[in-house]
């Protein structure tokens, strides 16, 4: 249970994302405060992974392959922010989310399936259907038809593509034996130098107020460094696909916080939503961990 438990916590982490900017209330554009986010948490990641040895020399030939494995990586770190912004901002934030968060479980799956020349298991199958549809309920999106902007949906899936992009890529990784700190360091150090000129071009002078210092502190230490940290290490110990669901959780617990901290009310639709999410996750993680759980690649003999 521990690696699921250490994903399951790395969600919890991202789902702190929303509540902490609602609190810090700064005069910044969503694109100022992703780069920072990156900047901040890929940046100490970056130095924890040159702090790291490896414990075995790369296979040769492969300089090449696991170069582009880091660039693909930090790509799809760099890709998530923004286009999972402008889904929102062009279709609202239930639908952006749900298709971001939901294209993101089927991506990985179809992208692990694609690397291993492995199917997903029929289990993972049901329990991430459970899940997306709670997710679903959870957002609200069940009321009616409206009009969608195309672009706005290719936005969140292509923010679904990129989460599964980064994820695949540092499963590949740990299978060739990279320590997770060193992945995660390596795959975020890259997207935080990339992402420095951003930030500067989005504008930094809110990270002058205490507020935005806070926040920048806070998204960067919390919900990107400790967050992928747990993150990695659950990834070395579970499939990307099992991974890919259990962070699922993270909707379920940013609604829980919208409720306690910032005092937002709970429909009956919702509750089944986040009744349907924590199935999933259940199902996903106990029943079938003895399954899912494979080597990790860097532990010692």
């Amino acid at each position: 249970m521990l690696p699921a438990l250490a994903i399951l916590a790395a969600a919890l982490c991202f789902s702190t994302t929303g509540t902490a900017q609602a609190l810090a209330v700064v005069d910044a554009s969503p694109l100022a405060v992703g780069a920072a986010r990156i900047v901040v948490g890929g940046g100490i990641l970056g130095l924890l992974a040159l702090a790291r040895r490896p414990r075995t020399p790369a296979p040769t030939g492969s300089r090449l392959s696991t170069a582009g494995l880091i660039t693909l990586g930090a790509i799809g770190v760099l890709a998530y922010q923004p286009l999972f912004f402008l889904g929102t901002r062009e279709n609202g934030v239930a639908i952006g989310t749900v298709v971001a968060l939901g294209s993101a479980p089927i991506a990985t799956g179809i992208a692990d399936a694609v690397r291993s020349r492995r199917l997903p298991s029929p289990r993972w199958m049901l329990a991430t259907a459970i899940a997306l549809t709670g997710v679903v309920l959870v957002s609200g999106m069940t009321g009616g038809a409206v009009a969608l902007a195309p672009g706005g949906l290719l936005a969140s899936a292509g923010a679904g593509m990129s989460y599964a992009l980064y994820t695949v890529c540092g499963k590949a990784l740990i299978e060739r034996g990279w320590d997770s700190t060193r992945v995660m360091g390596t795959v975020f150090g890259v997207a935080a130098v990339a992402s420095l000129p951003v930030l500067l071009i989005a504008g930094a002078s809110w990270l002058a107020t205490p507020n935005g210092l806070a926040l920048a502190l806070w998204l960067g230490v919390v919900t990107t460094t400790v967050a992928y940290l747990l993150f990695g290490w659950g990834l070395a110990r579970l499939t990307a696909v099992t991974v890919s669901t259990l962070t699922l959780a993270e909707p379920l617990a940013a609604t829980l916080l919208g409720l306690f901290v910032l005092r937002e009310h709970l429909t009956p639709v919702s509750a089944i939503g986040l009744a349907l999410i924590a199935v999933g996750l259940a199902v996903v993680s106990v029943p079938s961990r003895r399954r899912e759980e494979v080597p990790d690649a860097t532990a010692p003999a």
